[in-house]
């Protein structure tokens, strides 16, 4: 028989897990009041507890590992030049946030500049190209294969509320737009989705009904 806690262990249990986050919250507001004094060490030890989520949302966003890792730098220097524009210590996490997101819209649009000149004079070898079958093997494969056809707009609000399971009101502030737009944006994003994967794969039911709810309630 397995071992089971009682309610008084749960309880401690849940007491500790809350010290523990609290501790985290505590240690983590200190080490933004010291970067935003001027404290460099402080600001290194904020920045390794957060840029691998940073990365994995920049790549989700822009699809594309090397475009991410640049774009997450640029977030990172602006982050430390602009530190002392963060009144509350508490809004860190979304203020990276934003400031990585708008990292890769202006990754983005260099990106789509560029793509522009080079269509011009070079014809796009994988234009007649055949999707590769081992893709629709797995339904998260199927899902990250088809964010690459979203507007960038709809690849972030997904990537927010969905990744980084933010709620709307947050997501909203990072996109600087109000709830109303997220919503909507959101549905949108999803609509599509759905129907660029339903014509993949001819199965209007092939996403995860828990992964991709509309979320917009």
């Amino acid at each position: 028989m397995e071992p089971f806690l009682s309610l008084g262990d749960a309880i401690g249990y849940e007491c500790g897990e809350m010290r523990r986050a609290e501790a985290v919250a505590h240690m983590t507001r200190e080490l933004v009041r010291r970067a935003i004094e001027g404290d460099h060490d402080a600001f290194s030890s904020l920045v390794d507890a957060s840029v691998d989520r940073l990365y994995a949302v920049a790549t989700l966003i822009l699809r594309d590992p090397d475009r991410a890792q640049d774009a997450v730098q640029e977030a990172l220097m602006s982050a430390w030049k602009d530190i002392r524009a963060l009144r509350d210590p508490d809004a860190w996490d979304a203020w990276l946030h934003r400031i990585t997101v708008w990292a890769c819209y202006r990754a983005a649009k260099k990106e789509r500049r560029r793509k522009t000149v080079e269509l011009k004079v070079v014809p796009d070898p994988e234009r007649s190209a055949m999707p590769d079958p081992a893709a629709a093997l797995a339904n998260r494969d199927l899902v990250e294969q088809q964010l690459n056809d979203l507007p960038i707009d709809h690849r972030t609000v997904i990537v927010l509320r969905y990744y980084l399971d933010l709620p709307l009101e947050e997501v909203g502030d990072i996109l600087d737009i109000p709830v109303g737009t997220v919503k909507s944006r959101l549905h949108r994003a999803l609509d599509s989705l759905r129907e660029s994967m339903a014509e993949a794969h001819s199965e209007p039911d092939i996403l995860p009904v828990g992964a991709l709810k509309d979320g917009t309630a």
